[in-house]
C-alpha cells in the first residue's frame, strides 16, 4: 500500500469518526443533555439586626458552625430597658387614670340620680300647686316660681346625664377593653419585643461567612451586618431550551463537582424555572427595545432547572461551587449507562481544563 493510499484511509477514517461523533451528540444532546453552566446553591441568611444600637457581643467567629436559635451578637440593651421601665409606668397611669374616671362617673351618676329625684319632687309640687291654683287657693305668682323650679330641675337632670355620657365616652370601655389600658399595654409590648431583639439569633443551622463586626460597632435596623450559609443544598444548571424537550420533574441526572473529579452524585429533577428576565416586560412607560444583532446563527436561549441529589456527600461543597449536571429523561438502561459515562469525562475534562 502506497503512503498516498494510507492516507486516503486515514482521511476516510477521520470523516467517519467526525460523522459518528457528530450524529452522536446531536442524539445525545437530544435524549441525554448535559451541561457545564451549573451550580451547587445553599441557603444564604442575610444577618441583620431588628433594633439599632451598639454591640457589646460577639460571641461567634467566622466560618464557624451555629444552630438554630444561637446567640450571633447582642446590642447594648440598657436604651431597651429603660423604654421598658417607661412601658410599664405609662401602663400603670393608664390604670390609675381610668380608675379615677370611674370613680368620677360614679359621682357623676350618683349626681345625676340626686337630681332625678330633686326635680321629680319639684314636678309633684308644680301638680300641686297647678290644683290650687285653678281652685283659687294660691297666687300665680306662687305657681310660676314653683313651675320655674321644676324646669330648672329638668335642665339640671339634662346637664348631670350629659356629664355621665361625657365620662362615659372618655373612659371607653371597661376593665382590659378599656382603650388607654390596650394602648399602654401595646406600648408595652412593643418595648419588651424591642429588649428580645437585641438578642440576634441565627434562623438556621449553617456557617457563619463575611463576618465583620466587632464589639464596639454601631448597627442599624434592616442593615445585614454577616451571611449565615445554611445546609440545604440545591444545584442548579442552565440548558439550552431545545435540549429540555424531553426532560421533567422527576427525571434521573447526574451531578459532578469541579473540585471532586471521578465522583458521580445521582440526582432528581426537582423543577424548571417557567421563564428568564428576558421574558418580562416592565410596564415603565417606554416603548419596546428591540435589540440589534448581525449574527446569522443567534445564541441559545437558556433556561434553569432545579435538582436535588439523593444522597449529601460527606462534605457540603461551597455556595457557589461549580458543577457538571448531566440528564437521561429516557429509562433506558443503556441510555444511563452512556450518560454515566459521559458526565464521568466531562468531570475529569473540566477538572484538567
Amino acid at each position: 500500500m502506497t503512503p498516498e493510499q494510507r492516507f486516503a484511509r486515514w482521511v476516510r477514517a477521520a470523516i467517519v469518526l467526525f460523522v459518528v461523533i457528530f450524529v452522536y451528540f446531536v442524539v445525545a444532546d437530544h435524549y441525554m443533555p448535559a451541561t457545564p453552566q451549573a451550580r451547587a446553591l445553599r441557603d444564604v441568611v442575610r444577618v441583620a439586626p431588628q433594633v439599632s444600637g451598639q454591640v457589646v457581643e460577639v460571641p461567634v467567629q467566622n466560618n464557624a458552625r451555629v444552630q438554630r436559635d444561637d446567640v450571633l451578637f447582642r446590642i447594648d440593651p440598657e436604651p431597651f430597658e429603660l423604654a421598658v421601665e417607661k412601658a410599664r409606668l405609662a401602663l400603670e397611669k393608664a390604670r390609675r387614670d381610668n380608675a379615677q374616671l370611674e370613680a368620677s362617673l360614679a359621682e357623676a351618676r350618683a349626681s345625676l340620680a340626686r337630681q332625678q329625684a330633686l326635680t321629680h319632687e319639684l314636678d309633684q309640687e308644680r301638680r300641686r300647686v297647678q290644683s290650687l291654683l285653678e281652685r283659687d287657693s294660691v297666687s300665680r305668682q306662687r305657681f310660676e316660681s314653683v313651675t320655674a323650679d321644676a324646669e330648672a330641675g329638668q335642665a339640671a337632670v339634662k346637664a348631670a346625664e350629659a356629664r355621665v355620657h361625657a365620662l362615659k365616652v372618655q373612659r371607653g370601655q371597661e376593665g382590659d377593653a378599656n382603650l388607654m389600658r390596650r394602648q399602654a399595654r401595646n406600648a408595652l409590648a412593643a418595648a419588651e419585643l424591642d429588649l428580645r431583639r437585641t438578642a440576634v439569633n441565627a434562623e438556621q443551622s449553617g456557617y457563619i461567612s463575611n463576618l465583620q463586626l466587632n464589639v464596639g460597632d454601631s448597627v442599624s435596623a434592616g442593615s445585614p451586618v454577616m451571611a449565615n450559609v445554611g445546609d440545604q443544598l440545591d444545584i442548579v444548571a442552565d440548558f439550552r431550551e431545545k435540549s429540555l424537550r424531553q426532560a421533567g420533574e422527576g427525571d434521573r441526572a447526574w451531578v459532578a463537582f469541579d473540585a471532586r473529579p471521578g465522583e458521580e452524585y445521582p440526582a432528581r429533577v426537582t423543577s424548571i424555572d417557567a421563564g428568564v428576565r428576558d421574558g418580562q416586560l416592565l410596564p415603565d412607560g417606554n416603548l419596546t427595545s428591540i435589540p440589534t444583532t448581525d449574527r446569522w446563527v443567534r445564541d441559545a436561549q437558556r433556561l434553569r432547572i432545579h435538582l436535588r441529589l439523593d444522597e449529601a456527600p460527606p462534605t457540603l461543597p461551597p455556595t457557589g461551587a461549580r458543577a457538571t449536571v448531566q440528564l437521561s429523561p429516557s429509562e433506558s438502561s443503556l441510555a444511563h449507562w452512556l450518560a454515566r459515562t459521559q458526565v464521568a469525562l466531562l468531570s475529569l475534562l473540566h477538572h484538567v481544563y
